[in-house]
């Protein structure tokens, strides 16, 4: 069955010497999924020389194959009907598809040397779909248009149908609604609703998929996909979690990628997918950058002068993730203890121990060595003639 076929030209003939091609059109339009009939009536001498001209091949081709017979090409093969007769041949082409826009001719090949030819300029067809235009009017409110690059020989009746249902027909192609995010809309000509156009729909729920999986590393290239079904086409934004409600988009389309991506862009991202019938925005996806310890230092408490005999503590402090698993205490560069302690305790620190110390922190991306630490450990003695000196100046200026 032919559906919105238009034909830009009655009829063409082509003659070649005695030899000729008559279609009865040059151009036809027609809707994926239509069946459509393109007819030629071709002539060619009776004699030639004095010898009976008889046709030994005769068969359709496409601009796409040329000089291939369309029964031996394998997307066509169960598609395409030939009807000849004597000196007219038509060509059906069924559950037509996109790709089979092209022209189609004949070839003709006679018994006479030289008798031979194309159909030119064959028949370029068009093969196209309805589709659904959305205008936004207002928040709630849309208007649809159902179109076509083929134009109608005839003022056609529409049928629109929401989520598969009969809502709506009529001639006018445009149909004005309240729109609802659940709800989808297609259209179809009468008298062929089998070949319906695509369904609009407001986006479905977006998924977030990253790449590549598992651990994230800092410096690594990552990329943040942002998946939904929508019909009209969706915009994509990405958005960072920061708790305002009123935030900033982070990001316009559909992936978020980073080249070399760093600890600082840890956190929560989320997409929102709109198009003119709805937006859903995806759930939140954690990324995590994992990172060896950075910014070392070692802390001593108490802070200030550290006198012989009381209990001091270095901590070792750095910033990793994940968190430290070992640590390394060196004095002058010499090991003093190794394992998970972050912390070196001097039960009673002596005179001993004065000198610099520092830590290594390691986790499974790598180590660091921390700044220097010097530790004055002032002896008691020091201390309480020092007390005496400053006791015995006080006196004498008394």
């Amino acid at each position: 069955m032919n559906l919105i076929v238009v034909s830009d030209v009655l009829c063409v003939t082509v003659v070649q010497g005695h030899y000729g091609a008559t279609y009865t059109s040059t151009k036809i339009c027609a809707l994926k999924g239509s069946t459509v009939d393109i007819d030629c009536n071709y002539t060619y001498p009776n004699k030639v020389r004095g010898q009976v001209v008889t046709v030994r091949s005769l068969f359709w081709f496409s601009g796409k194959r040329r000089g291939v017979d369309l029964k031996f090409i394998s997307e066509y093969a169960s598609r395409v009907e030939f009807h000849n007769e004597h000196k007219y041949s038509r060509l059906r082409i069924k559950n037509l598809r996109k790709t089979d826009s092209t022209v189609y001719m004949i070839r003709c090949i006679t018994n006479i040397k030289g008798g031979k030819f194309n159909g030119i300029p064959g028949v370029s067809l068009t093969v196209t779909d309805l589709q659904v235009h959305v205008t936004k009017l207002n928040s709630v409110r849309a208007e649809l248009n159902c179109h076509s690059i083929c134009s109608p020989v005839a003022r056609p009746s529409y049928i629109w149908y929401k989520n598969g249902q009969n809502v709506k027909e009529g001639t006018s192609s445009s149909y004005t609604l309240n729109i609802y995010p659940e709800d989808s809309y297609s259209c179809a000509v009468k008298g062929h609703e089998d070949y319906r156009s695509p369904a609009v729909y407001a986006p479905k729920v977006p998924s977030v998929l990253v790449r590549p999986s598992g651990e994230i590393v800092e410096g690594s290239s990552v990329t943040l996909n942002c998946s939904s079904d929508a019909n009209p086409a969706a915009n994509y934004t990405w958005y960072k979690s920061n708790g305002n409600p009123d935030q900033e988009a982070f990001r316009i389309g559909p992936q978020l990628h980073f080249v070399s991506i760093q600890s600082s862009d840890s956190g929560e991202f989320y997409c929102t997918v709109k198009n003119e019938l709805g937006e859903k925005t995806s759930d939140s996806t954690s990324v995590d950058v994992k990172y060896p310890p950075k910014s070392s230092s070692v802390l001593a408490s108490p802070s200030g002068e550290i006198m012989e005999g009381s209990l001091v503590t270095l901590t070792c402090s750095s910033d990793a993730n994940p968190p430290v698993d070992e640590y390394t205490w060196y004095k002058e560069n010499q090991t003093l203890l190794q394992g998970p302690e972050r912390s070196y305790n001097f039960t009673s620190i002596s005179s001993e121990d004065t000198g610099t110390y520092h830590c290594q922190s390691e986790n499974q991306h790598g180590q660091i060595n921390s700044s220097s630490h010097f530790i004055d450990v002032q002896c008691k003695q020091k201390i309480l003639e020092k007390v005496c000196f400053t006791y015995s100046c006080l006196i004498s200026l008394i």
